[in-house]
């Protein structure tokens, strides 16, 4: 485990296709060198943003082994293991622990909109895995899988598995969650993060928020940000983050996962912005509105093969 707690930007990594559809690694490794360049405290592989529900699980395994070569101990690794099944995820947990992951992330256990754990299942699901790795375990609170984890059930996890330590937070009322949770759980959380690309950031930070886990497409410009709020200034913090809303607000409400694509391809960091079927890909006009608000930023994955 590190020796003082992760914070700060761990953005997703953003698994690139060739245009028939394909694992594009070499644009792979270009991602993972850019997201070094951008500045980032970490980076989080094989999560949603990572269209991780599009890959078969040789696809993973490449995936994973690729990246982590290719970051070769520069920045830490988050790695996402969630799985419905208790032994299909201790085994991508132990996986990735034996690939050099610096931590793992895992949703509860779901699938579909109805097949769900109870209470007891989820805990014995977060306790096996604990107890199969050596390092820390960050719970994805996310309505993508529709279970509903309360605060007193998130901080019993965290106070009886000591493994159990950070918390993502994407719920709807993220700020009052996080608030709620480090006033329950105290010392035994020792990640308070948000996602949902920092789109609540600066109400998650007032919260008591660390770090954010956002996409790819402008972490550079979303760290400072961070990092001046965590340096006590939080005027500078508020300054930098409603000059970058209106982009990280484009990206969430019209693109979702493809809008750190787009970018990338614009920048030359990968050759293809395709998505999975039956993902669609970005309408033109979407697409255009997009650029024309990153434009007026330049993050780094714009401009980064220039």
């Amino acid at each position: 485990m590190a020796d003082a707690p992760y914070k700060g930007v761990f953005p997703i990594v953003p698994t690139p296709f060739t245009a028939s559809g394909e694992l594009d690694l070499a644009s792979q490794r270009r991602v993972v060198d850019c997201m070094v360049d951008q500045g980032n405290d970490g980076v989080c592989l094989l999560a949603n943003y990572s269209e991780q529900f599009a890959l078969s699980d040789r696809e993973r395994d490449t995936l994973l082994d690729v990246c982590m070569e290719q970051l070769a101990g520069r920045l830490p690794a988050i790695v996402t293991c969630s799985h419905y099944a208790t032994a299909n995820a201790v085994e991508r947990a132990r996986r990735a622990e034996g690939a050099g992951a610096a931590m793992l992330m895992m949703m509860p256990p779901y699938h579909g909109a109805l097949l769900k754990a109870d209470d007891a299942g989820v805990f014995e699901h977060f306790q096996a895995v604990a107890g199969a790795v050596t390092i820390p375990i960050m719970v994805q609170d996310a309505p993508l899988s529709g279970v509903q984890l309360s605060v007193a059930f998130l901080s019993r996890l965290a106070g009886e598995l000591p493994a159990v330590s950070y918390l993502k937070i994407e719920a709807p009322g993220t700020a009052d969650k996080l608030r709620a949770l480090i006033a329950g759980a105290g010392d035994a959380i020792d990640g308070p993060f948000d996602g949902e690309e920092s789109i609540t950031l600066m109400a998650d930070l007032d919260a008591g928020a660390t770090g954010t886990m956002c996409s790819a497409m402008l972490p550079d410009l979303i760290k400072p940000v961070v990092d001046s709020y965590l340096a006590g200034r939080r005027d500078d913090a508020a300054e930098q983050y409603h000059r970058i809303l209106p982009l990280i607000n484009y990206e969430n409400r019209q693109c979702g996962l493809r809008a750190c694509k787009v970018i990338m391809k614009e920048g030359g960091v990968i050759a293809s912005d395709t998505v999975r079927h039956p993902f669609a890909p970005l309408a033109e006009p979407t697409r255009r509105g997009l650029l024309e608000l990153a434009r007026q930023l330049e993050p780094l994955a714009l401009g980064w093969a220039s």
